[in-house]
């Protein structure tokens, strides 16, 4: 036992190896992957290629209503969408999702004009 004892003294004096999250936050790695948003959907044609080409199978695309949801739960955010879009809607940004504690849609929405306020 003699070594045990070692290991938890040396164990009480180190610093934590986890961090205190989402306190704290850790840097993206470089070329890591992070989340999908719909950054420039006034530009998407409701083609629905990024829907087809999901191998999550977490994007759904309806023309009529000019919305698209993304199930984040089944998005495995490998990109794909995003290299298949012909018109560039699709972005991926190194950050993450917030931890969810219930499962959630994002729908984002086409906006014909974008409406300013008048201040």
């Amino acid at each position: 036992m003699p070594g045990m004892n070692r290991i938890v003294l040396r164990n009480l004096f180190k610093k934590p190896v986890t961090r205190k999250y989402p306190t704290e936050k850790r840097e993206p790695f470089p070329n890591g992957r992070g989340k999908m948003i719909f950054a420039r959907m006034e530009n998407c044609i409701f083609c629905g290629l990024c829907m087809k080409n999901c191998p999550g199978k977490a994007i759904t695309v309806n023309k009529a209503t000019k919305t698209n949801n993304l199930d984040t739960l089944k998005c495995v955010q490998c990109g794909y969408c995003a290299d298949v879009c012909p018109k560039d809607v699709i972005d991926i940004v190194t950050q993450y999702y917030p931890p969810l504690y219930k499962k959630k849609s994002l729908s984002y929405t086409q906006k014909e004009k974008p409406v300013q306020k008048k201040e």
